[in-house]
């Protein structure tokens, strides 16, 4: 644990010295969007950033508004039992968001569980995952909150998780526990990695 709390360090310290953000998130975004599973899902979950990670809403802005996919978007919530869950909401306009917990994009709180704009992991063809750190193989290391994981479990099988990040935050291996889900594709601004995915 306290090795995985060292790295975990590390990996915020390597995103937040990644110099350019702007222009190497974009071609990290081109090459996430250029994918064969983007093109052909229709229900994609993309993450809005926050601090130092991959800038994805330029291009989240632009997907939105053309309107051709639905796009989804994360918030931090709870369920039932006060576990950590991720609400995913059926993203149309950015003035529909409000900043929320931790200075991140969400829907207005009084709208959580709208019907109308809520969708369930299952209906999920793609994951755009943020993280850390990741490793070429897959291997993910997340904040250590259990947001995504939870998420990624309830997922469907043909559902594509695809991790986006900076070249600087992979590591020769992450440690990762037996539950932890390895990427299917690990997407930087200079390549594309094909992950071990889920077994």
């Amino acid at each position: 644990m306290e090795k995985k709390s060292g790295m975990r360090r590390e990996a915020y310290d390597r995103r937040a010295a990644q110099e350019n953000k702007d222009e190497v998130s974009a071609k990290a975004c081109e090459r996430f969007m250029e994918l064969p599973e983007y093109k052909s899902a229709q229900v994609i979950m993309w993450y809005i950033d926050c601090r130092s990670e991959t800038r994805t809403k330029p291009h989240l802005i632009k997907e939105v508004e053309k309107g051709e996919k639905r796009i989804i978007v994360p918030y931090c919530t709870e369920d039932e039992n006060g576990d950590n869950k991720l609400g995913l909401w059926h993203m149309t306009s950015l003035e529909e968001m409000v900043v929320g917990k931790w200075d991140i994009l969400e829907p207005p709180r009084e709208l959580w569980g709208n019907p109308d704009k809520e969708v369930t992991p299952q209906e999920l063809d793609m994951i755009m995952v943020p993280g850390t750190g990741f490793d070429k193989t897959g291997g993910r290391m997340g904040n250590g909150q259990g947001y995504y994981d939870r998420t990624m479990e309830q997922v469907r099988p043909d559902c594509s998780l695809i991790a986006l990040c900076y070249e600087s935050q992979l590591f020769d291996e992450i440690l990762v526990a037996p539950h932890d889900v390895y990427m299917d594709k690990v997407v930087t601004e200079s390549e594309v990695y094909k992950g071990k995915g889920r077994v």
